[in-house]
């Protein structure tokens, strides 16, 4: 498989300023398998530690700050000798040993020549709390399923090469256009989780695909279980199934009733900032305005939660694959089409999407892009309606408006039409 993530990671092993890398994301996105296989394509050599399954790794930690006595035991432990910037030291699941993740800062002040790489699941809900790990000492990158294009690298190398081949306004053959629709069809049914994407090239059978995906939420699920924080597992579960509802609502917009009939904003927000920080729900803010700097302008009452992985969400709502792939109208088709797009949107540009709502009407996406603001409409068909978007259009005239659908590649007026499948490409054809 290729992993996008892969450029950040050699970028980071080149770096002057190279601090311990530190991956967060959901489980079963990938991490383990990236480390592994960055260490294996880029370095001599690469040691595995994992504090979920090696209990006595811990006690090196609690006794040892000094990182040149540490790597001097896991050298001994691995039965490798760890060379500076030769050998990948690779921690996993480390959330379940505090003392190694405060470490990295040792490694970072005392002994930055060793190349550092650590990942845990449901990391991010603990750098999430303060003081629980080396601010400003390490690097951060944020590992999400795969991508629309990352899912063709793997499944269809040869119309992949055409993918990448694809520049800014370039008319996009028919032949190739119902290609990509097609892999954009199965790409909302299978998802970007990488179990899912192995199981399809393997297998090609959907329904492989079905059970793995209720395996995934039976795990995520269990995960809220386990979790004995401040945060009540309960709400975090009523949360996380109140999600598919919520969407299927006209506005979409979150409603703490939706999930219990009279709850109140602080019985669920921590449950929800849970949830956002654990990687499974992406969480994006209204707008009062759509005007450089967005962030200025957000809403904190006023959000949208999506399913971090379109595949799952399509499992949680019941979708039957043929009303995907019958290209019917079916309920909550626009719902998933969103999903989609924002799944594909996050972590392109510097500022994270938003969307605008007033009483006139909603824009589904905001983009900032350098100071410039971009209007973005989702659609999920060839439907050209969108009143809200083209008055937005009409009034402020911005430089680019996207609006995305399954019509071809085409500029009409100041409207850039880019077919769904591009969505993961939208900052480079800008």
């Amino acid at each position: 498989m290729i992993r996008n993530a892969f450029r950040a990671l050699v970028e980071w092993k080149d770096s002057e300023d190279r601090k311990p890398m530190v991956l967060k994301g959901a489980r079963q996105v990938g991490k383990t398998w990236l480390m592994r296989e960055f260490g294996k394509k880029h370095y001599s050599s690469y040691v595995y530690f994992n504090f979920d399954e090696e209990d006595e790794l811990k006690s090196i930690f609690a006794a040892n700050k000094n990182p040149q006595r540490i790597v001097e035991l896991l050298s001994l432990l691995s039965g490798t000798k760890i060379q500076p910037g030769n050998t990948l030291i690779i921690f996993d699941e480390i959330q379940e040993c505090p003392e190694a993740l405060n470490a990295l800062k040792y490694f970072r002040e005392k002994a930055n020549e060793y190349h550092v790489i650590a990942a845990g699941s449901l990391l991010g809900t603990l750098l999430a709390q303060p003081k629980s790990y080396p601010v400003g000492m390490v690097n951060l990158l944020e590992i999400a399923p795969m991508t629309f294009d990352e899912y063709l690298a793997a499944t269809d190398e040869m119309l992949y090469q055409y993918y990448l081949s694809i520049q800014k306004e370039q008319p996009i053959e028919e032949i190739f256009h119902q290609r990509l629709l097609d892999a954009y069809n199965n790409y909302l049914i299978i998802g970007g989780m990488p179990e899912c994407v192995a199981s399809w090239v393997r297998y090609k059978d959907p329904r492989r695909i079905d059970r793995i995906q209720s395996e995934l939420i039976s795990i995520y699920e269990n995960d809220f279980s386990k979790h004995h924080g401040k945060v009540n597992s309960g709400r975090i579960l009523l949360v996380f199934r109140s999600i598919v509802s919520q969407l299927a609502k006209d506005n979409e917009k979150f409603v703490y009733g939706a999930v219990r009939e009279g709850a109140r904003a602080r019985e669920f927000e921590e449950a929800i900032e849970w949830l956002v920080s654990a990687g499974m729900l992406n969480r994006i803010y209204n707008v009062s305005k759509m005007e450089h700097p967005l962030a200025a302008f957000d809403r904190l009452d006023c959000f949208k939660l999506f399913v971090f992985d379109t595949g799952l969400l399509k499992h949680m709502a019941g979708i039957d694959n043929s009303a995907i792939l019958l290209k019917a109208d079916y309920q909550f088709k626009g719902q998933l089409t969103e999903n989609f797009v924002l799944q594909q949107l996050k972590g392109q540009f510097a500022v994270a999407p938003r969307y605008f709502a007033d009483k006139k009407g909603e824009i589904d996406f905001v983009i900032q892009h350098g100071t410039e603001i971009i209007p973005v409409e989702a659609k999920g068909g060839e439907d050209k309606s969108a009143p809200s978007f083209k008055r937005y259009i009409a009034e402020k005239q911005p430089l680019h408006a996207i609006r995305f659908s399954k019509m071809g590649y085409l500029k009409n007026g100041m409207i850039t039409n880019m077919p769904l499948y591009l969505a993961s490409k939208a900052k480079e054809l800008l």
